[in-house]
């Protein structure tokens, strides 16, 4: 299993908090590190506030050298097509091409109405994604000296020079996940090199697994081109009570934890109940880690959780 460590900012972390963990991942031999994509906390005061997940990028991809960067996941209200594929190939220019896209329909009111960014219905919202991703890659595939052009529903292209080309070709990975049975799987044939469902139990993610693949065969994809990732909380410890120290800082209960994320509990509780999900075909796993404060947590994860698995 590859291993990556996923952050949530808007509930409170600086630009320093983040570039911190960022680069404890780098050293400890973590393949990535991933933010959010929100402006506004789930819970708490979030302070000192929101930070920009294409702007923060930018400033880790220059102050790290080796670990890759993306979001889980930037939501497709947030900003324009056109401008999103500006800012993704300008951040994988300046990380040397290390970044990947996370890219979703947007589910969180609330944020939308606080710093006033429109909201439309759910279908509108995935059919918006599905426009967004066909610019997306239409623009970086565009030869440079060639202009782009698209007229969808809700977004028109004209005479694009289709610039900057970020530095991975044909374009950085794409990740589309959830647990929609129709749309998302068919978005996620056509566009995705890895598909990522978070926080759901075995069955669940067995059970949408089955649906993209069906729709990778469909599109007559090879199976093996696409990575299947999850995503859980992580509250990991060298014994019961280091376990239940973490579960407190994050403001959950233990037994909670271990009955919804196999991250939580020793090591070798951690190693035994990552099994299954290795078997249903989880090739990737994101730490979603929520006491960024904690580097040592990273460091246990790492030296005693990952040196079993490998």
């Amino acid at each position: 299993m590859d291993f990556r460590v996923f952050v949530e900012p808007q509930q409170g972390a600086s630009y320093a908090d983040q570039l911190a963990v960022a680069q404890a991942a780098e050293s400890l031999g973590y393949s990535a590190f991933f933010r959010s994509d929100h402006y506004l906390a789930m819970s708490g005061d979030g302070l000192p506030g929101p930070t920009d997940s294409w702007v923060t990028l930018g400033g880790i991809a220059r102050e790290t050298s080796t670990i890759r960067l993306g979001t889980m996941v930037t939501s497709a209200t947030f900003r324009h097509p056109g401008v999103l594929a500006i800012s993704v190939a300008q951040v994988d220019e300046m990380s040397a091409g290390r970044v990947e896209l996370g890219l979703g329909a947007g589910w969180f009111e609330a944020e939308h109405q606080a710093y006033a960014i429109p909201f439309p219905p759910l279908g509108e919202r995935f059919d918006r994604l599905s426009e967004q991703l066909e610019i997306l890659t239409g623009m970086w595939a565009t030869p440079t000296g060639e202009t782009y052009d698209f007229t969808g529903t809700h977004y028109t292209v004209k005479d694009s020079p289709a610039l900057p080309k970020p530095a991975q070709t044909p374009h950085p990975p794409i990740i589309i996940g959830g647990g929609g049975k129709k749309r998302t799987p068919a978005l996620t044939a056509k566009y995705a090199g890895e598909f990522n469902i978070p926080f759901v139990p075995l069955d669940v993610l067995s059970a949408q697994f089955e649906r993209v693949a069906a729709a990778v065969a469909d599109a007559g994809r090879e199976p093996d081109s696409l990575v299947y990732s999850a995503a859980f909380v992580l509250c990991a410890g060298r014994d019961d009570a280091e376990v239940a120290r973490r579960a407190g800082a994050i403001g959950r209960e233990v037994d909670e934890l271990r009955g919804n994320s196999p991250l939580a509990g020793t090591a070798a509780e951690i190693v035994d109940r990552l099994g299954p999900f290795r078997e249903a075909g989880v090739q990737r796993v994101y730490l979603q880690m929520l006491d960024q404060s904690d580097l040592d947590h990273l460091d246990f994860f790492a030296r005693e959780v990952i040196r079993q698995l490998n």
